[in-house]
């Protein structure tokens, strides 16, 4: 993809600020991406399921629980690679997907809802491989500590964009998301409070509100994934022409 000319500075203010200028004028189609993200990422709770005695037999009935347990096995068993292979080989896929519609919408461009599920299509290893590994680290990370986690969470925030945008691999996408947000760390985990604030103020008005407040965070990352972006492609090209970056 062309790179395009872009003026916004990787700053809280500035994503936010164009964050709420894409929500006004894309509503309708990241509303869609915010719903269509919601129900995949909250998905795997669909298939859990509780069992009791009653489950069976219905109630008022005794019996022997000890002779149901290997078909109680097999279907768990059964529900939770189900789970497993939808959270690891179709939610990233979707969520992704997402990602790239409001980077769209940052770009001035109308997004498009085929974006949703262009990743069966295009890079499709490389969407799995990478939600696979960011999230193992990450998980990593808060187990030591949970700081780390902060950070790795902060530092890696923009693999799913690269992926998308600039069609890397998944480790790629790691190692140039690593490199490229040093410096902006605070700027990340700040942006990222902000967003919980927005989000528990969304919840506040009537829970309606939700929506709106995960469309403007949504668009405010990838406004910062942007302008992070830009900035690195200006200071690359100023060494590049040997000429002092300020």
């Amino acid at each position: 993809m062309e790179s395009i000319r872009y003026f916004h500075q990787p700053t809280i203010s500035e994503s936010l600020g164009n964050g709420w200028h894409t929500m006004k004028k894309y509503f309708f189609y990241l509303l869609l991406a915010v719903i269509i993200a919601g129900i995949f990422r909250s998905g795997s709770n669909t298939f859990q399921y509780n069992f009791s005695s009653n489950d069976i037999l219905g109630t008022g009935f005794d019996h022997n629980w000890d002779h149901f347990s290997p078909f109680i096995l097999t279907f768990v068993s059964i529900s939770a690679l189900f789970v497993l292979a939808f959270a690891i080989l179709i939610r990233p896929v979707f969520l992704y997907g997402a990602d790239l519609m409001f980077l769209q919408g940052v770009r001035d461009t109308k997004p498009d809802f085929r974006s949703l599920i262009i990743g069966f299509q295009k890079n499709y290893i490389n969407i799995v491989v990478a939600s696979l590994l960011v999230t193992i680290i990450v998980i990593v990370g808060f187990i030591l500590l949970i700081i780390p986690g902060i950070i790795a969470a902060c530092r890696l925030f923009m693999v799913p964009y690269l992926v998308m945008d600039k069609q890397m691999g998944g480790i790629e996408a790691i190692e140039t998301s690593w490199q490229m947000t040093r410096g902006y760390g605070f700027t990340i985990f700040g942006l990222g409070v902000t967003s919980f604030f927005i989000f528990i103020g969304g919840l506040l008005l009537l829970i309606v509100g939700v929506f709106p407040a995960l469309i403007l965070i949504n668009a405010s990352f990838a406004t910062l994934y942007q302008a992070i972006v830009t900035q690195n492609e200006n200071e690359s090209n100023l060494i590049e022409n040997n000429a002092p970056v300020i």
